[in-house]
């Protein structure tokens, strides 16, 4: 019993002492480790004696920790486009005025006396260049440049739809075309961007750009010209259709309703036209008598 309290006790005191030891060797370079912010600095796990006063010595273990900023390595973070306040990490900057001209490389504090004595603030451009790209704004120029960012990224974020293609020959069938005619409404009702490519046939006389306005006017309530009929090559031709919007399918509906009120507008004159030749006849016959 008395031989394994004294073994404890040995083993106690050379934990103690290793201990000793490590926080020795980490004070001593951890402020050049901390220092460096390029060089990545990792302190190693070891054991550190805890005192406690209701038992003996607790060991406890603690965990590595890193002096690195892993903000600056995360090539998926991405900063908010903002003023930086006066929080700036780098020594060196590249500073551009308010109008876009360059300053030239300049101390942090040459650039927040800058932005003081003309009630500006920093914005950083370019975290990457050597040295970090700082611009000078307004706060209406801030403003107005996240509109635009925002509206690139709403742009960017649509999502592209997927075109579908067919291609055939000039001298299809009747059959056949109504077939590829079902086929292209089928992919436009999914709003699908659709390629049409026809190959004009030797034998035949058929015009390919009169096949295409022939397959729009069957779905003309439904689809419109992406890309108007174009020829690509020699005796081949292209267009592109796509799905109407509502603001245009109002249009085109309003549209046919006007042509359609023109129509029996002119097919009721015709007639009072025609019942007016037999009266002209008679009237010249009673003057010629």
């Amino acid at each position: 019993m008395q031989y394994s309290r004294m073994i404890s006790f040995c083993v106690m005191k050379l934990l103690c002492q290793t201990t000793r030891n490590e926080s020795r060797y980490a004070k001593r370079f951890c402020g050049t480790l901390l220092s460096q912010t390029v060089q990545k600095g990792v302190f190693p796990p070891f054991w550190m004696a805890v005192p406690d006063p209701r038992k003996t010595n607790v060991l406890v273990f603690t965990q590595p920790f890193c002096t690195a900023e892993k903000s600056r390595k995360d090539p998926k973070r991405k900063a908010a486009f903002g003023s930086v306040g006066r929080r700036i990490p780098y020594r060196i900057l590249h500073v551009i005025n308010q109008d876009g001209e360059s300053l030239g490389d300049m101390h942090r504090a040459e650039a927040l006396r800058l932005m003081d004595e003309h009630d500006l603030k920093l914005v950083l451009l370019r975290e990457n260049a050597e040295p970090p790209v700082y611009r000078l704004m307004t706060g209406q120029q801030i403003h107005e440049e996240k509109l635009k960012r925002a509206e690139k990224e709403k742009a960017s974020s649509k999502t592209v739809l997927v075109q579908k293609e067919l291609s055939f020959s000039s001298a299809i069938a009747k059959n056949d075309l109504e077939t590829k005619i079902k086929q292209i409404t089928h992919w436009i009702e999914k709003k699908y961007h659709v390629k049409v490519t026809i190959r004009q046939a030797k034998d035949s006389n058929t015009d390919t750009f009169t096949l295409f306005d022939q397959i729009l006017e069957t779905m003309s309530d439904k689809a419109t010209y992406l890309s108007k009929p174009k020829a690509i090559k020699e005796g081949t031709s292209m267009c592109i259709l796509r799905h109407i919007s509502d603001k245009e399918l109002k249009a085109h509906q309003k549209m046919e309703k006007q042509k359609n009120s023109t129509v029996k507008k002119d097919e009721n004159e015709e007639p009072k036209s025609r019942g007016m030749y037999p009266l002209r006849r008679e009237a010249k016959l009673l003057l010629g008598r």
